[in-house]
């Protein structure tokens, strides 16, 4: 019979202490399935060994004992694990005594251990995890193949459990049931007399084959679950039995520390804590000590404050408070006889506020009222200044600029009426004792009078500005430092707070072994603290650094020194404020203040200005400024655009109050502007009898001058003998322009809106749209009285001749000619967002060429209506050429001879190409209502004498060389 010694997979421990399997046990099938080590790992050892009293398989592996068998006898025959059923070939061959049997290593072999394969495993240990990274990307073969087979197993075996009879498996499986009974063992089948023939034999021993067979079967499948879980079980009893060592060692760890702190108690605290505490003692005497003398400083500051403020020393009179208030309420808080003190501090202080406001508010007024002369300085006693603003910023009176500002507006007031009556001082036509107000006196004034005022005010102010300014930068300067100092002190403290962090685990040896007594207190006092307070007190018996009440009562001494004799200097400014950060305001107030700073001098820039307007507006009410000629007003309109320049760029902020004051005196100037010429236009047209008139020299140097490019009027020249004599045409880029004097007119007028624009040119938007209504205002009266007839009547016309419209349409050509320079002009003047107002010239260019067009029609109607008459009376006999014929090449000539002169050539083609279609027409008809065809007949040779009549004559005239009757068109063709 084969033992399960040699057949069960029992580990085998190898010399090196790592157990292997046995060499005939397959690998496992299913990687998905991590099967634990199949033995219990090596006991606790030594005294532990008490612990577990089970055998041990590593110890004992020789002698086979009970449990060296995991399973009963048929399980060891019918093993699971094994490929083949080798056990039972080898039993069926050679008999039941036949067993496995182990064979011995051989004598002539080294002994092959681990260090020997040390070398190859630290070269294959990189290969290995590579290999193992690639299998978890792809499986390998042999798993495949290998989990395949498990899965053919386990088939295989689900395929044998289910050939049981499932009574077996149910859980109410019971013999004593009889039905039970019955059904598994059907003795009905059996012979029931007794005796026991040869089938009755066979019968039973076939069911007892079989029944063998269903526990084969049973404990086959129980055999492989078995195997399967072993290793997980000897893997829990090894994780407990090391349990239990570390258990040990832990007891036997906390003994020793338990000694060691004994020791440590017994060793180190009981002495160490008698000399910390008689060092604590000394060291309170010692502080009781300075305590006393801090009280004995502080006792004379009262005195010394009142001596401060009788000599008018408000900073340091504050900063010896401050320190003061500072000791009181932490050094010396809760002492009985100082209750008192910080009350009459804090209306000591009360009192030093209204002094210093009292203070700033007469130098602000002595400041803004001196006299304004340019060797005067621009700032008044600018260390007195930078001290009051100082203490009000440490006293955070914020609103001192309010102050500032107030008596900044009644200086603003006093300058104008100043300089009105320096002025009026020197006039001898003007009494002030009879004209009393300003605004009167102003009136009184001759412009030049006037304008020498305006300009001392300006420069007035200029200097009252610089001088604001010039403060404004002193208090800003004092502000910043201030500001600076916040910041400095700030980044001190954080820099301070850091090493003292990072420095604790650098202290002295002292300190090294007192962490682990952190929690032993004696007294209230921590060791470590105690520690600290026995170096400090070791290191001021050296003359180191001294505690809280002697740096107080050192710091209440330097107080006195610098209050004594102060100097506003930044350093001691910055001392001063450290010394009473908290009375300071925060940097967002001071951000604030700076901001407000910056809002005074925009406040006594637009100030300025209103009071600037005012005079303005005094000496415009009773229309004085509206009257002023071209030359005043641009004289008056550049004084005040440099005031406004220099004032911007002084204070860095556009202000419009006085340009929006010049702006309407400018449209009450552009509006009276345009109505002279307006009416000068007018009057010039209703007087227009549209006829040619000569050119002078200087409006045609004045054409070449916008040729050239200079938009604007030129300068005057004195009439001398060699003056050129007028000519009958205007020459414009090489084109002949017949025109009317009040065209010429027309145009020196629009170049004055264009000079008055490069002098002014606040006012091109204004300016373009009177001129744009100037030239519609042109091209409409010129329509009514040409096109419309209104000259009959206004000038005494008899009638409007062909002449006239030609020149009246030239004159129009003439305008549209410069309406893009006009309007370029304006375009160099206007701000990007005023460019919509130029779609004025374009409605104007439209109107000018329709209106042309209309000039051209009246022309083509006036022949249209002649050749209506003359076509109806038309007659295809002899004589040849007949009278109509002879007419309408008279009347084309005299056309012709009218207002050749007067158009251009390539306008003359079009008007007479127009008028021969019109002609056309006519005949075309007359010829169709008289039956007259193109069939070669008498008539139709008689019609073509006279078109060849008609063509000769058209032709010979200037220009008219292409001007032809189309034969085909002129009458209908023969049916």
């Amino acid at each position: 019979m084969a033992s399960s010694h040699g057949s069960s997979p029992v580990p085998r421990g190898g010399r090196d202490g790592i157990y292997h399997k046995d060499r005939n046990t397959p690998p496992p099938r299913c990687r998905s399935i991590r099967s634990l080590p199949d033995v219990c790992p090596k006991e606790p050892t030594g005294e532990g060994r008490g612990l577990c009293d089970g055998p041990s398989v590593v110890a004992e592996h020789d002698r086979w004992t009970v449990y060296s068998s995991k399973v009963n006898l048929p399980a060891a025959l019918n093993d699971p694990r094994l490929a083949k059923r080798e056990s039972d070939f080898f039993t069926k061959t050679w008999g039941l005594d036949f067993a496995e049997t182990e064979v011995m290593p051989s004598f002539y072999l080294p002994n092959i251990t681990r260090e020997h394969f040390g070398p190859y495993l630290q070269e294959m240990a990189q290969r290995e995890r590579i290999h193992e990274r690639c299998k978890t990307i792809c499986p390998n073969k042999d798993d495949v193949e290998a989990l395949s087979s498990i899965t053919t197993n386990h088939d295989k075996s689900r395929a044998e459990l289910e050939q049981v009879p499932k009574i077996f498996m149910k859980p109410e499986f019971a013999l004593d049931d009889p039905a039970t009974f019955n059904s598994v063992l059907p003795w009905s089948h059996f012979n029931s007399a007794g005796g026991k023939s040869s089938r009755d034999v066979a019968s039973s021993k076939l069911l007892q084959e079989k029944l063998s067979h269903y526990l084969d079967v049973v404990e086959v499948s129980i055999a492989r679950q078995i195997s399967l879980r072993s290793e997980a079980f000897f893997h829990a009893m090894s994780s407990q039995h090391e349990l239990q060592d570390r258990l040990q060692d832990t007891q036997r760890a906390v003994a020793v520390l338990r000694g060691r702190t004994a020791a440590i108690d017994r060793v180190m605290c009981q002495g160490p804590l008698r000399a910390l505490r008689t060092a604590l003692t000394r060291n309170n005497c010692v502080k009781l000590h300075n305590k006393l003398k801090l009280m004995a400083a502080v006792h004379q500051t009262q005195p010394t404050v009142q001596l401060l403020l009788s000599t008018s020393e408000f900073v340091g009179a504050l900063e010896l408070i401050s320190t003061t208030k500072e000791v009181l309420q932490q050094e010396l808080q809760g002492i009985h006889s100082f209750r008192h003190l910080g009350s009459q501090l804090c209306e000591l202080e009360k009192l030093i506020d209204k002094m210093m406001v009292e203070d700033f508010s007469m130098y602000a007024r002595s400041d803004l009222n001196r006299c304004l002369r340019e060797d005067e300085p621009q700032v008044l006693e600018k260390e007195r200044l930078e001290c009051l603003v100082f203490g009000l910023l440490r006293q955070r009176k914020l609103d001192f600029l309010d102050i500032y500002g107030d008596e900044m507006i009644m200086a603003v007031k006093a300058i104008v009426s100043q300089c009105v009556a320096e002025n009026v001082l020197h006039m001898e036509d003007i009494d002030t004792e009879v004209v009393t107000k300003l605004a009167d006196q102003m009136r009184l004034m001759t412009f030049p009078q006037w304008f020498e005022l305006l300009e001392n005010v300006f420069e007035s102010f200029l200097l009252f500005l610089q001088r604001i300014k010039a403060t404004q930068s002193v208090i800003k300067n004092v502000v910043l430092e201030v500001l600076a100092s916040t910041q400095k002190i700030r980044l001190l403290e954080e820099a301070g707070s850091r090493p003292s962090v990072q420095e604790a685990p650098h202290g002295p040896s002292l300190l090294q072994g007192e962490a682990e007594l952190a929690y032993l207190t004696h007294e209230g006092l921590f060791i470590s603290d105690a520690l600290n307070e026995a170096q400090k007190q070791q290191q001021q018996q050296q003359g180191g650094v001294p505690d809280q009440s002697s740096t107080a009562g050192s710091r209440i001494q330097q107080s006195r020194v610098e209050a004594s004799g102060y100097t506003e200097t930044s350093v001691s400014r910055e001392q001063s404020y450290m010394s009473g950060e908290n009375m300071m305001p925060s940097d967002l107030e001071l951000n604030r203040v700076i901001n407000n700073l910056q809002e005074l001098l925009f406040t006594a820039s637009d100030v300025s200005h209103d009071r600037c307007v005012k005079v303005l507006t005094a000496r415009a009410k009773d229309g004085s400024l509206e009257r002023l000629s071209s030359a005043e007003f641009v004289c008056l309109s550049q004084a005040v655009e440099g005031f406004v320049r220099d004032t911007e760029e002084l204070c860095g902020r556009r202000s419009s109050s006085l340009r929006g004051a010049l702006q309407s005196q400018a449209n009450r100037f552009v509006h009276r502007f345009h109505e002279e010429r307006k009416t000068k236009l007018s009057l010039l047209l209703d007087n227009e009898r549209w006829k040619q008139a000569e050119v002078p020299a200087e409006f045609q140097d004045l054409v070449n001058s916008i040729a050239d490019g200079r938009i604007g009027l030129p300068e005057r020249k004195i009439p001398g003998p060699e003056d050129r004599k007028p000519a009958d045409f205007l020459l414009v880029n090489g084109q002949k322009y017949a025109v009317v004097g009040t065209v010429l007119l027309l145009i020196r007028i629009f170049l004055e809106y264009c000079q008055c624009v490069n002098d002014i040119p606040s006012i091109a938007t204004d300016m373009l749209t009177r001129l744009s209504d100037l030239l519609k205002h042109f091209n409409s009266r010129s329509c009514q009285l040409v096109l419309g007839a209104g000259a009959l009547q206004v000038v005494g016309l008899k009638t409007i001749t062909t002449k006239n419209l030609a020149l009246a349409s030239r004159c129009l050509q003439l305008v549209v000619q410069y309406i893009p320079i006009i309007r370029a002009h304006f375009e160099s003047k206007l701000q990007p967002k005023q460019f919509s107002v130029l779609r004025h010239f374009d409605h104007i260019t439209k109107d000018y060429n329709d209106h042309i067009a209309e000039v051209s029609a009246k022309l083509v109607a006036i022949m249209d209506s002649l050749f209506e008459k003359v076509s109806l009376k038309y007659e295809v006999k002899a004589p040849m050429p007949s009278a109509c014929f002879r007419n309408v090449c008279k009347q084309m000539a005299k056309m012709h001879e009218a207002i050749s002169e007067l158009l251009p050539e390539e306008q003359m083609q079009m008007l007479f190409l127009k008028i021969n279609a019109s002609f056309k027409m006519h005949l075309k008809r007359q010829l169709a209502r008289l039956g007259v065809v193109n069939d070669g007949g008498p008539q139709n040779g008689l019609v073509v004498v006279d078109v060849a009549f008609y063509t000769e004559n058209m032709q010979a005239l200037k220009s008219l060389d292409r001007l032809d009757l189309n034969m085909g068109e002129i009458w209908e063709q023969k049916r």
